[in-house]
């Protein structure tokens, strides 16, 4: 019986010890951790940076401020 206790407390010691991963997964905490956020500003100002996308794309379009002396 007492063999059958000592292998699992050292099955479980080996489970505890096991850090097998956990940077990974740390990794992936900071990421999600910085990208939720800015998606959430994302999606709370389309508009907003779709307004500005195309206006961008229509000055780049009409050539403006490509004359050197302006």
């Amino acid at each position: 019986m007492t063999k059958a206790l000592k292998k699992i407390g050292r099955s479980f010691r080996k489970l505890h010890d096991d850090e097998q991963g956990a940077d990974m997964i740390e990794y992936i905490l900071i990421i999600a951790a910085i990208a939720l956020p800015l998606l959430g500003v994302l999606i709370y100002f389309k508009n907003d940076i779709g307004e500005w996308i195309s206006s961008q794309y229509e000055d780049v379009k009409a050539g403006e401020g490509t004359d050197p002396d302006q």
